[in-house]
């Protein structure tokens, strides 16, 4: 009985690695040339909502003395979620302040959070994305019930330290070169835009 423990221990921490790490090591290469691409700059990743206006929240006060760390857009329930950049699919889930969730990892391993889905686009952990793929649709889910619909879009550095998106995100045309342009986000909008938790 003394061994059979270690054993299953050993067994259950293989297949669980396995499981988190599969998507990476079955793209190995891939994954390691976007580690090795350039981290977003200013204006270099694509619009997730093109034609949204939308305005700089980040650090702004959220309940139980967290800080806002990513930007919502508002947009009617619904519309398409674009993905900023290239990169794969880490995570799809749900959990309580995201609601329906997609995490994808783009160059240099920056981290891209989609919350507040109202579902994911058939993506799971592995599937690869160009920037203007739809990864989901804008919804409230999690601790956004009861706001106005809308999408939390947040960038996080390899190390996990949140990144203010808001001069990250390119103005001007949709991902795909098709649609309305973009519209550029102003801070003084801040003042007419819906608060919501998330």
């Amino acid at each position: 009985m003394r061994r059979l423990l270690p054993t299953l221990f050993t067994l259950t921490l293989l297949v669980t690695l396995g499981y988190f790490l599969y998507p990476y090591l079955k793209n190995a290469a891939r994954v390691a040339q976007l580690w090795r691409a350039s981290p977003p700059t200013a204006g270099s990743l694509e619009h997730p909502l093109p034609g949204q206006r939308f305005s700089d929240t980040w650090g702004a006060a959220r309940g139980n003395g967290r800080r806002h760390e990513g930007v919502d857009i508002f947009a009617p329930r619904g519309t398409p979620v674009h993905a900023t950049t290239r990169g794969m699919v880490i995570r799809v889930g749900e959990n309580t302040l995201g609601g329906h969730t997609v995490m994808v990892m783009g160059p240099a391993g920056y981290r891209h959070y989609y919350a507040h889905l109202d579902r994911p686009s058939g993506l799971s952990p592995g599937s690869w994305l160009k920037a203007g793929d739809v990864i989901g649709v804008v919804g409230s889910s999690g601790n956004a019930r009861g706001t106005p619909p809308h999408l939390h879009y947040g960038v996080y550095r390899p190390s996990g330290e949140a990144v203010n998106p808001y001069s990250l995100l390119r103005r001007g045309e949709a991902p795909d070169g098709t649609g309305p342009p973009g519209l550029r986000p102003t801070r003084g909008d801040l003042g007419h835009m819906p608060r919501s938790p998330g």
